[in-house]
């Protein structure tokens, strides 16, 4: 299906253009490595004004790679409190947790908690498990220093956007495994997690800002050595790949109805629903991938308002009770 500017929901029509042209640039690998370059130049290390922020690196678990870890709390609250692995998008190739500041600081003023982001190894640099594994480990790290972070050791919080929505659903998907750590909810936004989608010719779309052709960039990237080695993709790669939604947290995500990740979103929360996992979740018409982080008007705002609420209302329930 290709997208028209007549498609998408009013507000975001004066987006169009713009997002036709994003989706257009970043099927090219050098703007991708372009757009990490000045990520790294000119937002890498960018403090927040309205919390205070540190910067730690993490050993990962596989003894190659310290994951430089951003460390953000909100100011002048002490005692503590509940902690947030928040983990940036970027279609697994690209991006850093600044990119999120927006996002976290909305977090940290609506429910006082630390929020824990990784800069996890993007998939041109290392495919999958390495970012995953980065995630996982992060989460593994928070929990052990809990008492030296000033957060309390119970009752975790994962969140993210797009492939970071992936790597939320996937590090929550180990978790429930592993009884590693105890989850108190996640918030897998519009989620990237099935990397049948591109291959899949009823969900093609030609959408703004991430398509299906970005989409196939993207997995291809990350799951270069499995496919490379002939391997089976594993559920931590791909969470849609999982059968078993039993003992899962509560969730709470959104998605756009012109994006490729509409069905795989849907398909998700059904699932969630039928093992009798607590899901809030909203359907937006008419709108294409980010549209509350890209667009703007009313839409926009329902979204993130949404987005926010929720996220209240699962604090107080499930964290806080």
């Amino acid at each position: 299906m290709k997208v028209t500017k007549g498609m998408l929901h009013p507000d975001l029509q004066k987006s169009f253009t713009a997002g036709q042209w994003m989706a257009t640039l970043l099927k090219r690998k050098p703007v991708i490595k372009l757009a990490n370059r000045l990520d790294k130049l000119l937002m890498q290390g960018k403090k927040l004004a309205s919390v205070d922020c540190e910067e730690v690196f993490v050993p990962s678990s596989d003894g190659n790679y310290q994951i430089r870890t951003r460390i953000y709390r909100p100011k002048d609250i002490t005692g503590d409190l509940p902690a947030m692995l928040y983990i940036h998008g970027g279609g697994y190739i690209m991006g850093s947790p600044e990119t999120g500041g927006d996002v976290i600081e909305r977090f940290i003023a609506t429910r006082p908690c630390v929020v824990v982001a990784p800069d996890y190894r993007k998939a041109y640099t290392q495919p999958f498990p390495a970012g995953f594994n980065d995630c996982y480990d992060t989460l593994l790290w928070l929990k052990n220093n809990a008492g030296v972070l000033g957060i309390l050791e119970r009752r975790y919080i994962v969140a993210g956007h797009s492939a970071g929505g992936g790597l939320t659903a996937a590090v929550t998907l180990k978790a429930r495994d592993t009884q590693d750590v105890d989850i108190a909810f996640q918030m897998p936004i519009y989620p990237m997690i099935d990397d049948q989608q591109p291959d899949d010719a009823d969900r093609y779309i030609e959408s703004p800002v991430w398509d299906t052709q970005l989409n196939a960039i993207g997995w291809g990237a990350y799951l270069a050595d499995l496919r490379a080695q002939g391997e089976d993709i594993p559920a931590y790669a791909a969470p849609a790949r999982n059968q078993d939604y039993r003992g899962f947290p509560p969730t709470i995500t959104f998605v756009g109805s012109l994006e490729p990740f509409y069905q795989e979103t849907e398909a998700y929360v059904a699932a969630l629903r039928q093992a009798d996992i607590a899901v809030a979740y909203k359907l937006y018409e008419g709108c294409f991938h980010a549209f509350e982080l890209i667009g703007k008007g009313s839409i926009c705002e329902e979204a993130l308002t949404f987005t926010f609420d929720s996220y209240a209302e699962y604090y107080d329930q499930y964290v806080k009770s």
